[in-house]
């Protein structure tokens, strides 16, 4: 199973983030806002210093970004990988996450076009919705299975309770399951 983070990096949260999953040896997939990339060009170093994958998560997270035309998304997508690579110039950019899951047919190929594969979840405990620490473990804990891909947010409002609810659920899940990364090549 694979922990994904969205929306950072966040100079309060990420290395929060980090620290917990230092100490239980897990790697996650760090889906990272363009300019948050550019603000923050030492936390990507750190994330990938860790060995963590990185998603582009576009620039700015334009939920509508799939509905522009393809030269706008792809001059967005490129914008971000710029960004990161700006930061770790050697690190792949393997995977690509649409604000929102907000989907189209011309952000897949894209992001595909990019050599990004598109990135979705298939356990969301709503933290962005700030649920509290106790609600996002809950919800991680009793939707989890072989192959989830659990969304998570590291940044984009207060992530205080994610942090808690992280450092709670990773004795069960690396208890449970093999914890690691996305490959970082597709």
């Amino acid at each position: 199973m694979a922990l994904t983070f969205d929306d950072g990096p966040n100079p309060d949260y990420t290395p929060q983030v980090l620290a917990i999953l230092r100490e239980y040896h897990v790697t996650a997939t760090f889906c990272v806002v363009g300019q948050n990339a550019e603000a923050y060009p030492w936390l990507i170093q750190q994330i990938v210093a860790e060995g963590h994958t990185l998603c582009n998560h576009s620039w700015d997270h334009d939920m509508a970004l799939g509905s522009r035309s393809p030269a706008r998304i792809h001059s967005d997508l490129l914008r971000t990988n710029t960004a990161i690579q700006a930061a770790v110039p050697d690190a792949p950019i393997a995977w690509y996450r649409q604000p929102g899951g907000q989907w189209t047919r011309s952000v897949m190929a894209v992001a595909e076009n990019l050599g990004m594969a598109s990135l979705h979840w298939t356990v969301d405990p709503s933290d962005w919705r700030t649920p509290g620490a106790d609600r996002i473990t809950t919800r991680v804990l009793h939707d989890v299975q072989p192959g989830s891909i659990v969304l998570l947010h590291d940044a984009g409002g207060s992530r205080q309770g994610t942090v808690d609810a992280l450092r709670r659920v990773l004795p069960d899940l690396t208890s449970r399951f093999h914890v690691n990364a996305l490959p970082s090549a597709n």
